[in-house]
């Protein structure tokens, strides 16, 4: 008897090819895809130009540096974040995080500089708060991963939680008003915001440099890798050996020691720190996460369209000042519509 021929099955074809009624093979994306990635900035540069147009005032060196120094601190919180949406977390709890650590380092500053007897020298008392800042907010960030990762919780409630946690304090320390930095440490710390180096705002520089270390982070080493793996299938990434857990916990210290980062810049500008501190940040470093392209749902994502989300976003409240389009109160209400608007498409996409 004539041994039977038992042939290979052919590979099930893509669902769309069998409603076109043919079978094709996936190919990576083209050039529809690369124009799709450079959507940010486009939009960003379209913006631009509507800015322009609307108020001459808008192109102007001044108006742009300014532009730059106020996204800078969001900047730095999205880079971190970035992070965390990558590998399928959220943290709603930033703006609160940043608030908390504002008080709390200018306390620790207050301190230092009457109780120790460290007035004559301010430098190091501002050495201390910035270290004081990075530190406490790494272990902010250490706390939240190990709730999710240890405790199984999801990041969506252990964030919101301490979204009201953290406010709820500083409101307790400042006894519901602001905790105001001495002037004496104020006068020296003010140029770590007010000051320029090559005519470019410090904010500015830290932000560039923030951004690229979190670039080179992402794209660049193993941990990056691993974030974009857990993102795209934590089973999948367990199964390969990768240690999940520390990772995860990794992001969110990593979103921490931004958000101390940013912290450290914002507290010169006013000097001050109050329950008001940091409101809504959540909402722009998501937003600047979204519009530059990460997915919501983790897995993929570029530092560049963060950078280029986060520049976008100040952009459009500053167009909103200089212009009487709509309310300038309205500037969280566009915020709002444009991640429902980016994510809503992101689904439809996928």
């Amino acid at each position: 008897m004539q041994p039977e021929h038992i042939s290979k099955p052919e590979p099930e074809a893509d669902p769309a090819s069998r409603r076109n009624g043919r079978q094709t093979t996936q190919t990576q994306p083209g050039w529809f895809g690369r124009l799709h990635g450079m959507g940010p900035i486009v939009g960003l540069v379209l913006l631009c130009i509507a800015g322009t147009l609307l108020n001459s005032s808008f192109a102007e060196v001044d108006n742009i540096m300014n532009v730059l120094t106020r996204t800078a601190f969001i900047g730095i919180i999205s880079v971190g974040m970035c992070f965390v949406i990558i590998s399928g977390g959220i943290d709603l709890s930033v703006g609160s995080m940043a608030a908390l650590i504002a008080g709390s380092m200018i306390m620790i500053m207050n301190s230092l500089s009457t109780t120790y007897g460290m007035a004559e020298a301010p430098i190091m008392v501002i050495v201390l708060g910035m270290v004081f800042a990075v530190v406490l907010g790494g272990l902010l960030g250490l706390a939240h991963g190990l709730l999710i990762t240890r405790g199984r919780i999801e990041p969506f409630i252990v964030t919101l939680g301490t979204l009201g946690i953290f406010r709820a304090y500083l409101t307790y320390l400042s006894n519901g008003g602001a905790i105001t930095l001495d002037m004496g440490i104020s006068d020296a710390y003010s140029p770590v915001y007010y000051g320029s180096l090559l005519g470019v705002p410090i904010p500015v520089w830290v932000f560039l440099v923030i951004a690229l270390l979190g670039g080179l982070l992402l794209n660049r080493t193993t941990f990056g890798r691993y974030v974009q793996a857990i993102g795209s299938n934590e089973q999948v990434a367990r199964y390969a050996a990768v240690n999940v857990d520390r990772t995860k916990t990794m992001t969110y210290v990593l979103l921490g020691i931004c958000v101390g980062i940013a912290t450290v810049l914002y507290v010169p500008r006013l000097g001050s720190a109050s329950p008001t501190t940091g409101l809504l940040w959540e909402l722009e470093a998501i937003a600047a996460v979204i519009v530059g392209g990460t997915a919501l749902k983790g897995g993929s994502g570029t530092m560049t369209g963060t950078v280029v989300g986060a520049i976008l976003l100040s952009v459009i409240g500053n167009i909103l000042n200089l212009t009487s389009i709509i309310s300038v109160y309205l500037n969280a209400a566009v915020q709002g519509f444009v991640i429902i608007i980016v994510a809503f498409l992101q689904r439809r996409r996928s």
